[in-house]
Protein backbone atom coordinates (compact mmCIF):
# COMPACT_ATOMS: atom_id res chain seq x y z
CA UNK A 1 0.00 0.00 0.00
CA UNK A 2 1.33 3.40 -0.27
CA UNK A 3 1.06 6.21 1.87
CA UNK A 4 2.10 9.53 0.84
CA UNK A 5 1.31 12.49 3.31
CA UNK A 6 2.37 16.42 3.13
CA UNK A 7 4.11 18.00 5.82
CA UNK A 8 3.60 21.17 6.12
CA UNK A 9 5.21 23.66 4.45
CA UNK A 10 4.97 27.22 6.37
CA UNK A 11 7.82 28.82 5.46
CA UNK A 12 10.63 29.56 8.26
CA UNK A 13 10.70 32.20 10.69
CA UNK A 14 13.65 35.28 10.54
CA UNK A 15 16.49 34.62 8.80
CA UNK A 16 16.52 30.69 9.33
CA UNK A 17 17.88 29.46 5.72
CA UNK A 18 15.45 27.80 3.25
CA UNK A 19 14.88 24.28 3.76
CA UNK A 20 16.02 21.53 1.32
CA UNK A 21 12.72 19.64 0.27
CA UNK A 22 12.69 15.91 0.45
CA UNK A 23 10.68 12.62 0.35
CA UNK A 24 11.50 9.86 2.34
CA UNK A 25 10.98 6.17 1.64
CA UNK A 26 10.22 3.25 3.78
CA UNK A 27 10.15 -0.73 3.75
CA UNK A 28 9.24 -3.17 5.46
CA UNK A 29 9.09 -6.65 5.41
CA UNK A 30 8.48 -9.17 8.03
CA UNK A 31 12.15 -9.81 8.77
CA UNK A 32 12.77 -7.72 11.83
CA UNK A 33 11.56 -5.11 14.23
CA UNK A 34 14.59 -3.22 13.54
CA UNK A 35 13.02 -2.49 10.21
CA UNK A 36 9.75 -1.02 11.32
CA UNK A 37 8.76 1.93 9.95
CA UNK A 38 8.70 4.07 12.83
CA UNK A 39 12.01 3.00 13.69
CA UNK A 40 12.99 3.95 9.74
CA UNK A 41 11.16 7.15 10.50
CA UNK A 42 12.59 7.98 13.44
CA UNK A 43 15.92 7.81 11.80
CA UNK A 44 15.63 9.74 8.70
CA UNK A 45 13.97 12.85 10.26
CA UNK A 46 17.21 12.94 12.52
CA UNK A 47 19.82 12.72 9.41
CA UNK A 48 17.05 15.47 7.44
CA UNK A 49 17.25 18.07 10.57
CA UNK A 50 20.99 16.86 11.18
CA UNK A 51 21.19 17.76 7.16
CA UNK A 52 18.82 20.52 6.69
CA UNK A 53 16.16 18.92 4.65
CA UNK A 54 12.35 19.60 4.96
CA UNK A 55 10.03 16.25 4.92
CA UNK A 56 7.44 16.80 2.55
CA UNK A 57 6.13 13.76 1.24
CA UNK A 58 6.50 10.02 2.35
CA UNK A 59 6.48 6.27 0.24
CA UNK A 60 5.39 3.38 2.41
CA UNK A 61 5.58 -0.42 1.64
CA UNK A 62 4.58 -1.95 4.52
CA UNK A 63 4.79 -5.82 4.85
CA UNK A 64 6.97 -6.15 1.61
CA UNK A 65 9.64 -8.22 0.06
CA UNK A 66 12.45 -6.11 -1.27
CA UNK A 67 13.41 -8.72 -4.29
CA UNK A 68 11.73 -6.89 -6.79
CA UNK A 69 9.27 -3.91 -7.43
CA UNK A 70 6.03 -5.99 -8.09
CA UNK A 71 3.68 -5.24 -5.27
CA UNK A 72 5.69 -2.37 -4.22
CA UNK A 73 3.25 0.48 -4.53
CA UNK A 74 5.27 2.75 -2.60
CA UNK A 75 8.64 2.34 -4.92
CA UNK A 76 6.25 2.19 -7.90
CA UNK A 77 4.57 5.64 -7.08
CA UNK A 78 8.15 7.33 -6.42
CA UNK A 79 9.76 6.21 -9.35
CA UNK A 80 6.28 7.22 -11.60
CA UNK A 81 6.12 10.39 -9.56
CA UNK A 82 10.11 10.82 -10.80
CA UNK A 83 9.64 10.21 -14.50
CA UNK A 84 6.47 12.03 -14.22
CA UNK A 85 7.60 15.24 -12.81
CA UNK A 86 5.10 15.62 -10.21
CA UNK A 87 7.90 15.73 -7.88
CA UNK A 88 8.09 18.93 -4.95
CA UNK A 89 11.36 17.65 -3.54
CA UNK A 90 15.59 17.27 -4.79
CA UNK A 91 16.07 14.48 -2.19
CA UNK A 92 14.88 10.67 -1.55
CA UNK A 93 15.75 9.84 1.68
CA UNK A 94 16.05 6.37 2.55
CA UNK A 95 17.55 4.32 5.66
CA UNK A 96 19.85 2.34 4.00
CA UNK A 97 20.64 0.25 0.52
CA UNK A 98 18.86 -2.52 2.00
CA UNK A 99 15.39 -0.49 2.63
CA UNK A 100 15.61 0.75 -1.16
CA UNK A 101 15.25 -3.57 -2.12
CA UNK A 102 17.10 -6.74 -2.08
CA UNK A 103 17.09 -6.99 -5.71
CA UNK A 104 19.10 -10.70 -7.41
CA UNK A 105 20.26 -8.14 -9.67
CA UNK A 106 22.08 -5.34 -8.53
CA UNK A 107 22.23 -3.42 -11.50
CA UNK A 108 18.52 -3.20 -11.21
CA UNK A 109 18.71 -1.25 -8.03
CA UNK A 110 21.15 0.95 -9.50
CA UNK A 111 18.56 1.28 -12.60
CA UNK A 112 15.78 2.71 -10.08
CA UNK A 113 18.39 5.20 -8.36
CA UNK A 114 19.72 6.34 -11.56
CA UNK A 115 15.99 7.42 -13.13
CA UNK A 116 15.84 9.45 -9.67
CA UNK A 117 19.03 10.88 -10.40
CA UNK A 118 18.74 12.06 -14.28
CA UNK A 119 15.26 13.58 -13.23
CA UNK A 120 17.65 15.64 -10.81
CA UNK A 121 16.71 14.20 -7.40
CA UNK A 122 19.26 12.24 -5.50
CA UNK A 123 19.15 9.36 -3.40
CA UNK A 124 20.63 9.32 0.25
CA UNK A 125 21.21 6.55 2.49
CA UNK A 126 20.53 7.98 6.29
CA UNK A 127 22.00 5.04 8.41
CA UNK A 128 25.00 4.40 5.46
CA UNK A 129 28.30 5.29 6.57
CA UNK A 130 29.09 6.55 3.28
CA UNK A 131 27.80 9.41 1.63
CA UNK A 132 26.28 8.84 -1.89
CA UNK A 133 28.27 11.57 -3.00
CA UNK A 134 29.35 9.97 -6.89
CA UNK A 135 32.93 9.71 -4.95
CA UNK A 136 34.48 6.00 -6.13
CA UNK A 137 34.82 4.90 -2.80
CA UNK A 138 31.14 5.65 -2.29
CA UNK A 139 30.29 3.69 -5.45
CA UNK A 140 32.34 0.78 -4.23
CA UNK A 141 30.72 0.26 -0.69
CA UNK A 142 27.16 0.89 -2.24
CA UNK A 143 27.71 -1.73 -4.89
CA UNK A 144 29.10 -4.29 -2.01
CA UNK A 145 26.16 -3.25 0.16
CA UNK A 146 24.06 -3.65 -2.90
CA UNK A 147 25.69 -7.20 -3.79
CA UNK A 148 25.16 -7.84 0.28
CA UNK A 149 21.16 -6.75 0.23
CA UNK A 150 20.81 -9.77 -2.38
CA UNK A 151 23.29 -12.36 -1.09
CA UNK A 152 20.92 -11.89 1.86
CA UNK A 153 17.83 -13.09 0.73
CA UNK A 154 19.79 -15.70 -1.32
CA UNK A 155 20.90 -17.24 1.94
CA UNK A 156 17.99 -16.43 4.01
CA UNK A 157 16.18 -18.76 1.39
CA UNK A 158 18.42 -21.65 1.33
CA UNK A 159 18.59 -21.75 5.79
CA UNK A 160 14.49 -21.48 5.45
CA UNK A 161 14.17 -24.17 2.95
CA UNK A 162 16.74 -26.58 5.08
CA UNK A 163 14.53 -25.62 8.05
CA UNK A 164 11.81 -26.70 6.00
CA UNK A 165 12.76 -29.59 4.97
CA UNK A 166 13.84 -30.98 8.20
CA UNK A 167 10.12 -29.87 9.66
CA UNK A 168 8.60 -32.18 6.75
CA UNK A 169 10.91 -35.08 8.17
CA UNK A 170 9.76 -34.56 11.58
CA UNK A 171 6.14 -34.94 10.23
CA UNK A 172 5.45 -31.23 10.09
CA UNK A 173 2.74 -29.54 7.60
CA UNK A 174 4.75 -26.46 6.09
CA UNK A 175 1.98 -24.34 4.46
CA UNK A 176 -1.04 -25.48 2.35
CA UNK A 177 -4.59 -26.17 3.31
CA UNK A 178 -5.59 -29.34 4.58
CA UNK A 179 -7.95 -30.67 1.59
CA UNK A 180 -11.01 -32.19 1.64
CA UNK A 181 -11.23 -35.22 4.51
CA UNK A 182 -8.50 -33.36 6.69
CA UNK A 183 -7.84 -31.06 9.27
CA UNK A 184 -4.91 -28.57 10.58
CA UNK A 185 -4.17 -29.57 14.29
CA UNK A 186 -1.66 -26.97 16.09
CA UNK A 187 1.18 -28.87 18.10
CA UNK A 188 3.48 -27.27 20.50
CA UNK A 189 6.75 -28.40 20.51
CA UNK A 190 6.16 -31.88 22.54
CA UNK A 191 3.44 -32.66 20.22
CA UNK A 192 0.89 -32.25 22.43
CA UNK A 193 -2.05 -31.09 20.73
CA UNK A 194 -3.55 -27.32 20.98
CA UNK A 195 -6.37 -27.14 18.81
CA UNK A 196 -8.06 -26.85 15.46
CA UNK A 197 -6.58 -24.33 12.93
CA UNK A 198 -9.83 -23.35 10.31
CA UNK A 199 -9.19 -22.05 6.93
CA UNK A 200 -6.98 -18.51 7.30
CA UNK A 201 -5.92 -19.62 10.34
CA UNK A 202 -1.73 -19.75 11.49
CA UNK A 203 -0.39 -20.92 14.42
CA UNK A 204 0.17 -18.86 17.64
CA UNK A 205 3.82 -18.86 18.20
CA UNK A 206 6.65 -20.24 16.34
CA UNK A 207 7.86 -23.14 18.14
CA UNK A 208 4.31 -24.54 17.49
CA UNK A 209 3.72 -26.75 14.79
CA UNK A 210 1.35 -28.15 12.40
CA UNK A 211 0.25 -31.36 11.86
CA UNK A 212 -3.07 -33.12 9.38
CA UNK A 213 -5.30 -35.36 11.07
CA UNK A 214 -8.45 -36.73 9.60
CA UNK A 215 -11.58 -34.36 9.24
CA UNK A 216 -15.05 -34.82 9.94
CA UNK A 217 -16.48 -38.65 9.82
CA UNK A 218 -18.77 -37.49 6.60
CA UNK A 219 -16.02 -35.93 4.89
CA UNK A 220 -14.00 -39.27 5.64
CA UNK A 221 -16.46 -41.40 4.25
CA UNK A 222 -16.50 -39.43 1.38
CA UNK A 223 -13.38 -39.77 0.50
CA UNK A 224 -13.33 -43.55 0.65
CA UNK A 225 -16.09 -43.60 -1.34
CA UNK A 226 -14.72 -41.64 -4.29
CA UNK A 227 -11.81 -44.21 -4.15
CA UNK A 228 -13.74 -47.08 -4.00
CA UNK A 229 -15.86 -45.60 -7.05
CA UNK A 230 -13.26 -45.15 -8.76
CA UNK A 231 -10.84 -48.50 -7.71
CA UNK A 232 -14.13 -50.96 -7.72
CA UNK A 233 -17.16 -49.13 -9.53
CA UNK A 234 -14.38 -48.10 -12.61
CA UNK A 235 -16.12 -44.59 -12.40
CA UNK A 236 -13.62 -41.80 -14.36
CA UNK A 237 -13.13 -38.51 -12.07
CA UNK A 238 -16.08 -37.02 -14.40
CA UNK A 239 -18.53 -39.25 -13.26
CA UNK A 240 -17.40 -39.06 -9.44
CA UNK A 241 -17.75 -35.50 -9.53
CA UNK A 242 -21.54 -35.30 -11.20
CA UNK A 243 -22.75 -37.22 -8.31
CA UNK A 244 -20.98 -35.32 -5.64
CA UNK A 245 -22.26 -32.75 -7.12
CA UNK A 246 -25.92 -34.10 -7.37
CA UNK A 247 -25.70 -34.84 -3.29
CA UNK A 248 -24.57 -31.25 -2.77
CA UNK A 249 -21.65 -32.04 -1.55
CA UNK A 250 -19.10 -28.94 -1.86
CA UNK A 251 -15.00 -29.65 -1.66
CA UNK A 252 -13.21 -28.15 0.99
CA UNK A 253 -13.33 -24.71 -0.86
CA UNK A 254 -17.10 -24.35 -0.85
CA UNK A 255 -16.94 -25.31 -4.60
CA UNK A 256 -18.79 -27.53 -7.00
CA UNK A 257 -16.47 -30.88 -7.46
CA UNK A 258 -14.46 -30.82 -11.22
CA UNK A 259 -12.82 -33.38 -12.52
CA UNK A 260 -9.14 -32.05 -11.47
CA UNK A 261 -10.57 -31.47 -8.28
CA UNK A 262 -11.61 -35.62 -7.65
CA UNK A 263 -8.12 -36.15 -9.63
CA UNK A 264 -6.59 -34.08 -7.24
CA UNK A 265 -8.01 -36.68 -4.10
CA UNK A 266 -6.96 -40.08 -6.03
CA UNK A 267 -3.31 -38.64 -6.21
CA UNK A 268 -2.33 -37.02 -3.06
CA UNK A 269 -0.25 -38.83 -0.99
CA UNK A 270 -1.45 -36.85 2.16
CA UNK A 271 -4.29 -39.46 1.99
CA UNK A 272 -2.29 -42.52 2.52
CA UNK A 273 -0.38 -40.47 5.49
CA UNK A 274 2.60 -39.33 3.76
CA UNK A 275 4.57 -35.68 4.05
CA UNK A 276 5.49 -34.66 0.84
CA UNK A 277 7.23 -31.46 -0.03
CA UNK A 278 9.00 -29.25 -2.65
CA UNK A 279 6.76 -30.13 -5.37
CA UNK A 280 7.30 -27.14 -6.93
CA UNK A 281 9.46 -24.04 -5.89
CA UNK A 282 9.31 -20.34 -6.21
CA UNK A 283 12.31 -19.39 -4.65
CA UNK A 284 13.24 -15.67 -4.34
CA UNK A 285 9.94 -14.26 -6.62
CA UNK A 286 11.06 -16.16 -9.44
CA UNK A 287 8.48 -18.24 -11.73
CA UNK A 288 6.70 -21.29 -10.23
CA UNK A 289 8.58 -24.44 -11.66
CA UNK A 290 7.71 -28.15 -11.00
CA UNK A 291 10.26 -30.28 -9.51
CA UNK A 292 10.77 -34.13 -10.78
CA UNK A 293 9.63 -36.57 -8.60
CA UNK A 294 13.80 -37.11 -6.90
CA UNK A 295 13.71 -33.77 -5.68
CA UNK A 296 10.99 -34.41 -3.74
CA UNK A 297 10.85 -34.32 0.08
CA UNK A 298 8.76 -37.33 1.57
CA UNK A 299 8.17 -39.07 5.21
CA UNK A 300 6.06 -42.03 4.98
CA UNK A 301 3.60 -42.35 7.51
CA UNK A 302 3.66 -38.46 9.03
CA UNK A 303 -0.06 -38.63 9.45
CA UNK A 304 -2.98 -40.76 10.14
CA UNK A 305 -3.97 -41.76 6.76
CA UNK A 306 -7.63 -41.75 5.98
CA UNK A 307 -7.45 -44.17 2.80
CA UNK A 308 -6.05 -47.89 2.78
CA UNK A 309 -2.47 -48.19 1.09
CA UNK A 310 -3.49 -50.76 -1.10
CA UNK A 311 -6.72 -48.89 -2.19
CA UNK A 312 -4.48 -45.99 -2.82
CA UNK A 313 -1.81 -48.09 -5.34
CA UNK A 314 -4.81 -49.57 -7.07
CA UNK A 315 -5.76 -45.76 -7.65
CA UNK A 316 -2.37 -44.91 -8.84
CA UNK A 317 -2.21 -48.33 -11.27
CA UNK A 318 -5.25 -47.12 -12.54
CA UNK A 319 -4.50 -43.56 -13.42
CA UNK A 320 -0.92 -44.72 -15.07
CA UNK A 321 -2.51 -47.43 -17.11
CA UNK A 322 -4.46 -45.34 -18.76
CA UNK A 323 -2.24 -42.64 -19.35
CA UNK A 324 -0.33 -45.54 -20.59
CA UNK A 325 -2.69 -46.95 -23.05
CA UNK A 326 -2.57 -44.11 -25.75
CA UNK A 327 0.16 -43.87 -28.04
CA UNK A 328 1.66 -40.86 -29.04
CA UNK A 329 0.13 -40.43 -32.65
CA UNK A 330 -3.48 -40.90 -30.63
CA UNK A 331 -2.68 -38.31 -27.53
CA UNK A 332 -1.96 -35.73 -29.87
CA UNK A 333 -4.75 -36.23 -32.02
CA UNK A 334 -6.74 -35.88 -28.87
CA UNK A 335 -5.00 -32.98 -28.15
CA UNK A 336 -5.47 -31.26 -31.71
CA UNK A 337 -9.50 -32.13 -31.30
CA UNK A 338 -9.51 -30.07 -27.68
CA UNK A 339 -7.62 -27.35 -29.54
CA UNK A 340 -10.15 -26.90 -32.05
CA UNK A 341 -12.73 -27.42 -29.68
CA UNK A 342 -11.65 -24.86 -27.60
CA UNK A 343 -9.85 -22.25 -29.58
CA UNK A 344 -6.87 -22.69 -26.61
CA UNK A 345 -4.99 -25.36 -24.24
CA UNK A 346 -3.76 -25.39 -20.74
CA UNK A 347 -3.30 -27.92 -18.62
CA UNK A 348 -6.35 -26.64 -16.79
CA UNK A 349 -7.95 -27.67 -19.99
CA UNK A 350 -6.49 -30.87 -20.67
CA UNK A 351 -6.96 -31.90 -16.83
CA UNK A 352 -11.18 -31.30 -17.05
CA UNK A 353 -11.32 -33.07 -20.68
CA UNK A 354 -12.65 -36.69 -19.65
CA UNK A 355 -10.95 -39.44 -22.12
CA UNK A 356 -7.55 -37.86 -22.37
CA UNK A 357 -4.51 -37.92 -20.60
CA UNK A 358 -3.42 -36.11 -18.08
CA UNK A 359 -1.31 -32.63 -18.47
CA UNK A 360 1.39 -34.62 -16.50
CA UNK A 361 1.19 -37.61 -19.06
CA UNK A 362 1.89 -35.02 -21.98
CA UNK A 363 5.29 -33.88 -19.84
CA UNK A 364 6.10 -36.88 -19.54
CA UNK A 365 6.24 -38.07 -22.75
CA UNK A 366 6.95 -35.72 -24.50
CA UNK A 367 9.05 -33.62 -22.62
CA UNK A 368 6.88 -30.37 -21.91
CA UNK A 369 3.31 -29.67 -22.83
CA UNK A 370 4.96 -27.05 -25.11
CA UNK A 371 6.44 -29.90 -26.64
CA UNK A 372 3.35 -31.35 -27.32
CA UNK A 373 1.75 -28.16 -28.59
CA UNK A 374 4.22 -27.87 -31.07
CA UNK A 375 3.81 -31.02 -32.53
CA UNK A 376 0.02 -30.27 -33.40
CA UNK A 377 1.58 -26.84 -34.61
CA UNK A 378 -0.28 -24.57 -31.57
CA UNK A 379 1.43 -21.13 -30.47
CA UNK A 380 0.51 -20.34 -26.76
CA UNK A 381 -0.12 -16.81 -26.47
CA UNK A 382 3.15 -16.65 -23.90
CA UNK A 383 6.47 -15.94 -25.13
CA UNK A 384 8.93 -19.31 -25.05
CA UNK A 385 11.41 -18.30 -27.27
CA UNK A 386 13.98 -19.02 -24.69
CA UNK A 387 13.19 -22.56 -25.28
CA UNK A 388 13.93 -22.73 -28.95
CA UNK A 389 16.90 -20.25 -27.66
CA UNK A 390 18.03 -23.41 -25.22
CA UNK A 391 17.35 -25.99 -27.73
CA UNK A 392 19.73 -24.42 -30.22
CA UNK A 393 22.15 -23.97 -27.69
CA UNK A 394 22.09 -27.40 -27.19
CA UNK A 395 22.91 -28.52 -30.57
CA UNK A 396 25.44 -26.33 -31.10
CA UNK A 397 27.31 -27.73 -27.73
CA UNK A 398 28.39 -30.84 -29.85
CA UNK A 399 29.68 -28.41 -32.64
CA UNK A 400 31.44 -26.36 -29.99
CA UNK A 401 33.11 -29.99 -28.30
CA UNK A 402 34.37 -31.32 -32.01
CA UNK A 403 36.01 -28.02 -32.69
CA UNK A 404 38.12 -28.09 -29.78
CA UNK A 405 39.45 -31.40 -29.72
CA UNK A 406 40.20 -31.20 -33.29
CA UNK A 407 42.60 -28.06 -32.40
CA UNK A 408 44.10 -30.17 -29.37
CA UNK A 409 44.72 -32.54 -31.28
CA UNK A 410 46.18 -30.78 -34.08
CA UNK A 411 48.73 -29.26 -31.82
CA UNK A 412 49.66 -32.75 -30.72
CA UNK A 413 47.49 -33.35 -27.63
CA UNK A 414 45.01 -35.68 -27.24
CA UNK A 415 41.74 -35.57 -25.29
CA UNK A 416 39.69 -37.91 -24.55
CA UNK A 417 35.88 -37.02 -24.15
CA UNK A 418 33.39 -39.03 -21.85
CA UNK A 419 30.30 -39.78 -23.83
CA UNK A 420 28.08 -39.90 -20.59
CA UNK A 421 28.99 -36.68 -18.82
CA UNK A 422 30.59 -35.06 -21.97
CA UNK A 423 33.74 -34.09 -19.43
CA UNK A 424 36.86 -33.96 -21.58
CA UNK A 425 40.41 -35.49 -20.32
CA UNK A 426 43.13 -33.69 -21.92
CA UNK A 427 46.49 -35.02 -22.45
CA UNK A 428 45.59 -37.40 -19.58
CA UNK A 429 46.36 -33.82 -17.71
CA UNK A 430 43.63 -31.90 -16.76
CA UNK A 431 39.85 -32.03 -16.96
CA UNK A 432 37.87 -29.60 -18.60
CA UNK A 433 34.11 -28.91 -19.03
CA UNK A 434 32.61 -26.78 -21.65
CA UNK A 435 29.35 -24.76 -20.68
CA UNK A 436 27.40 -22.59 -22.95
CA UNK A 437 25.69 -19.65 -21.17
CA UNK A 438 22.53 -17.80 -22.53
CA UNK A 439 22.33 -14.06 -23.12
CA UNK A 440 19.72 -12.60 -21.00
CA UNK A 441 18.64 -9.28 -20.88
CA UNK A 442 17.37 -7.47 -17.35
CA UNK A 443 14.24 -5.17 -17.47
CA UNK A 444 16.93 -2.47 -17.04
CA UNK A 445 18.50 -3.33 -20.35
CA UNK A 446 21.98 -4.81 -18.89
CA UNK A 447 23.19 -8.50 -20.19
CA UNK A 448 23.37 -11.03 -17.24
CA UNK A 449 24.64 -14.53 -17.88
CA UNK A 450 24.21 -17.97 -15.54
CA UNK A 451 26.68 -20.07 -14.98
CA UNK A 452 26.02 -23.65 -13.39
CA UNK A 453 29.79 -24.73 -12.83
CA UNK A 454 28.84 -29.19 -12.86
CA UNK A 455 30.56 -29.29 -9.21
CA UNK A 456 29.58 -32.95 -9.65
CA UNK A 457 32.12 -33.73 -12.46
CA UNK A 458 35.01 -31.89 -10.73
CA UNK A 459 36.27 -30.86 -13.79
CA UNK A 460 40.24 -28.66 -13.34
CA UNK A 461 38.69 -25.95 -15.51
CA UNK A 462 35.46 -24.86 -16.70
CA UNK A 463 35.44 -23.55 -20.66
CA UNK A 464 32.43 -21.22 -20.48
CA UNK A 465 31.00 -19.75 -23.80
CA UNK A 466 29.48 -16.36 -23.23
CA UNK A 467 26.77 -15.84 -25.88
CA UNK A 468 26.60 -12.48 -27.72
CA UNK A 469 23.18 -10.51 -27.41
CA UNK A 470 20.39 -12.54 -29.50
CA UNK A 471 22.14 -16.06 -28.71
CA UNK A 472 23.31 -16.61 -32.42
CA UNK A 473 27.19 -16.75 -31.77
CA UNK A 474 29.48 -16.78 -28.81
CA UNK A 475 30.96 -13.21 -27.04
CA UNK A 476 34.15 -14.52 -25.67
CA UNK A 477 35.31 -17.33 -23.05
CA UNK A 478 35.90 -17.80 -19.29
CA UNK A 479 38.59 -20.78 -18.60
CA UNK A 480 37.44 -21.03 -14.68
CA UNK A 481 39.87 -22.85 -12.73
CA UNK A 482 38.47 -24.92 -10.27
CA UNK A 483 40.37 -24.04 -7.74
CA UNK A 484 39.29 -20.38 -7.40
CA UNK A 485 35.46 -21.32 -8.09
CA UNK A 486 33.86 -22.38 -4.84
CA UNK A 487 30.05 -21.99 -5.81
CA UNK A 488 27.85 -24.02 -7.61
CA UNK A 489 26.88 -20.84 -10.18
CA UNK A 490 27.96 -17.52 -11.07
CA UNK A 491 25.61 -14.84 -12.52
CA UNK A 492 28.30 -12.93 -14.40
CA UNK A 493 27.63 -9.27 -15.90
CA UNK A 494 28.97 -7.30 -18.90
CA UNK A 495 32.02 -6.40 -16.71
CA UNK A 496 32.74 -8.52 -13.13
CA UNK A 497 35.76 -6.92 -12.07
CA UNK A 498 39.60 -8.45 -11.95
CA UNK A 499 38.50 -11.24 -9.92
CA UNK A 500 36.80 -13.16 -12.64
CA UNK A 501 37.54 -10.83 -15.82
CA UNK A 502 40.86 -12.16 -15.35
CA UNK A 503 40.11 -15.68 -16.78
CA UNK A 504 38.15 -13.96 -19.60
CA UNK A 505 39.80 -15.01 -23.76
CA UNK A 506 38.49 -13.34 -26.78
CA UNK A 507 38.68 -16.64 -28.21
CA UNK A 508 39.92 -20.82 -26.89
CA UNK A 509 43.30 -20.30 -28.15
CA UNK A 510 44.86 -20.40 -24.52
CA UNK A 511 42.82 -23.89 -23.54
CA UNK A 512 44.61 -25.14 -27.10
CA UNK A 513 47.79 -23.45 -26.12
CA UNK A 514 47.47 -25.32 -22.41
CA UNK A 515 47.12 -28.50 -24.42
CA UNK A 516 49.69 -28.10 -27.05
CA UNK A 517 52.56 -30.85 -26.89
CA UNK A 518 56.02 -29.37 -27.64
CA UNK A 519 59.19 -31.35 -28.18
CA UNK A 520 62.15 -30.80 -25.57
CA UNK A 521 64.52 -30.04 -28.32
CA UNK A 522 62.26 -26.61 -28.97
CA UNK A 523 62.16 -26.14 -25.33
CA UNK A 524 66.24 -26.46 -24.95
Amino acid sequence: MTEQQDSETDSPAGNQPKLTRAAEYVRMSTEHQKYSTENQGDIIHKYAARKGYEIVRTYTDKGRSGLNIEGRDGLQQLIADVEAGRTDFTVILVYDVSRWGRFQDSDESAYYEYLCKRAGILVEYCAEQFENDGSISSTIVKTVKRAMAGEYSRELSVKVFAGQCRLIELGYRQGGPAGFGLRRMMVDETGQPKGMLDRGDRKSLQTDRVILVPGPDDEVETVGRIYRSFVEDQKTETQIATWLNEEGILTDLDRPWTRAAVHQVLTNEKYIGNNVYNRSSCKLKKKRVLNPPDMWVRTEGAFQGIVETDLFNAAQVIIEKRNRRFTDDQMLEHLNELWQKHGALSGIIIDETEGMASSGAYRHRFGSLIRAYHKIGYKPDRDYRYIEINRSLRLMHPDLVSETVEKIQELGGSVEVDPDTGLLWINREFTASLVISRCQETAAGSLRWNIRLETGLSPDITVVVRMAHGNKEPLDYYLLPAIDMTLPRLRLAEENGVSLDIYRFENLDYLHRLAQRISLKEVA
